[in-house]
């Protein structure tokens, strides 16, 4: 094993050793080489050299300033004669000016970078996105064609579609006597108590007064000096399990008495609306909306109970819902039948003065535009609220099955004159609404399988204008 002798601790062994520490070396033999000063020579490996430089530069960057004065030729480190250092006052004079050969040290790493054979050099340019082409334009960011401002934002919304009616806001801020006064129709009295004991709210309608004369839309109506008019009552927002009270003939100022009864748990009758809206009925028009009460139930207390005499304001609602059916669809492609179920109906269009409705249900199979089978059910006398459970079945094979449709009218019987027509809807190749074609086609998916669902009924006159099958039936 070979040994490297030291020399003696002077300053010359000092110089070596910052040397050795200012330098990041890239050869083997680097340890040895950094310390005979060989190693920053241009015929060896390369070697780096990395700031901040000592205030005493070491003699072979002396050497090597006075070589680049002269003909800016490169010498090694040992040609460079080692001039012991002193401490005179001289010395530390001149060392402050050898700090200038920082210049010299550049040009001399310059000159060691260009005769690298193992290291290439790269060349980073900065980099330019965008599309090459001969001529450079700057890059720009898109301008927006069309500027938004806050109120083009808001005009999206529809304010009408997020209140009960237009009316609202005057209303919140006037008395009955106000009210009354302004739209002028009339009064309406009712009560209400909740039962904690069997969890059920009941509402008694009492008595109305002032109501306006009758409206006629449409110019049918006969007698425009008084009034039909009837209340229906609902808890907000479930509008569909609603209560209808009866029909008094020809009066401004109706008594009805009636109570209604509503299964219901305590805290989610608090959070409930109750609404009271009192209709005019004629049997030879629709029915017009008079007005309405409403009252958020948590305002009240509904234990104690109470009774108020309300003033009517209008509401929003002028058509008047005609009521709901509830049918089940069956296909059985191994016989060739159609199976239809009419289970019940609800709420009804009231059609009888005295005694409000007897409903029945006709069902018409139309084939393409051709009238093929009529049936019906039985009617209930006296009810809006009708139970039927009643089946039918039609022959219809699998190749017909896209080109069929069952046409659903709801009459109210009358002995003495016409039926009277409540309702009717659409379902098959001609349905008259989305609803009505979902049920068409859960019943095409699911063979053998009875599928049931609601439907709200619809006029005569919009199934006529949406449904050709409509057209061919009565």
């Amino acid at each position: 094993m070979a040994y490297i002798q030291l020399e003696p601790l002077n300053e010359g062994f000092l110089s070596r050793i910052s040397d050795l520490l200012l330098c990041r070396w890239t050869c083997h033999h680097c340890c040895q080489k950094c310390y005979e000063s060989s190693c920053c020579q241009s015929s060896e490996d390369e070697v780096e050299i990395l700031g901040p430089f000592p205030a005493q530069t070491p003699p072979w960057l002396l050497a090597s300033r006075s070589s680049d004065k002269d003909g800016d030729s490169v010498h090694t480190a040992s040609d460079v004669p080692l001039t012991p250092r002193t401490n005179s006052p001289d010395r530390r004079c001149s060392s402050s000016d050898t700090s200038k050969s920082t210049y010299s040290l550049t040009r001399r790493i310059s000159s060691l970078e260009s005769r690298r054979p193992s290291s290439p050099l790269i060349d980073i340019k900065p980099i330019e996105f965008g599309v090459l082409s001969a001529k450079k334009e700057p890059i720009q960011p898109s301008v927006l064609r069309r500027t938004y401002t806050p109120d083009d934002y808001f005009r999206k919304f529809e304010p009408r579609l997020y209140s009960l009616d237009s009316n609202s806001d005057d209303v919140d801020f006037l008395t009955d006597a106000e009210i009354l006064s302004k739209y002028q129709l009339g009064m309406l009295h009712f009560s209400t108590q909740y039962d904690l004991l069997h969890n059920r709210l009941t509402v008694r309608v009492i008595e109305a007064r002032d109501l306006p004369p009758p409206i006629s839309h449409d110019g049918a109506r006969q007698d425009m000096a008084h009034s039909n008019p009837y209340v229906k009552i609902c808890l907000l927002p479930d509008q569909k399990n609603s209560k209808q009270t009866g029909v008094k003939r020809k009066t401004q100022k109706p008594v009805f008495e009636e109570r209604y009864t509503f299964e219901i748990p305590f805290l989610e009758a608090q959070r409930r609306t109750l609404l009271l809206t009192v209709l005019d009925f004629d049997k030879f028009s629709r029915h017009c909306v008079i007005g309405k009460v409403a009252v958020p139930l948590c305002e009240v207390d509904l234990v104690k109970g109470g009774h108020w005499w309300k003033a009517l304001i209008p509401s929003s609602q002028n058509e008047v819902e005609l009521g709901e059916l509830l049918l089940s669809l069956n296909y059985l492609p191994s016989a060739g039948r159609l199976n239809v179920d009419v289970i019940r109906a609800k709420q009804l269009l009231q059609t009888d003065v005295s005694q409000g409705s007897d409903p029945f249900v006709k069902i018409q199979l139309v084939h393409g535009l051709k009238l093929v089978k009529t049936k019906k059910t039985s009617f209930l006398r006296g009810t809006i609220d009708p139970f039927y459970n009643e089946s039918f079945s039609f022959k219809v094979p699998q190749e017909e099955l896209e080109n069929a449709s069952l046409v659903f009218t709801v009459f109210g019987h009358n002995m003495k004159s016409s039926n009277d027509f409540i309702g009717r809807i659409v379902i098959g190749q001609y349905s008259s609404g989305p609803s009505e074609s979902n049920h068409w086609r859960r019943m095409l998916s699911a063979h053998r399988t009875a599928v049931e669902q609601w439907h709200s009924l619809r006029s005569r006159a919009e199934c006529d204008r949406v449904s050709p099958a409509s057209l061919e039936v009565t």
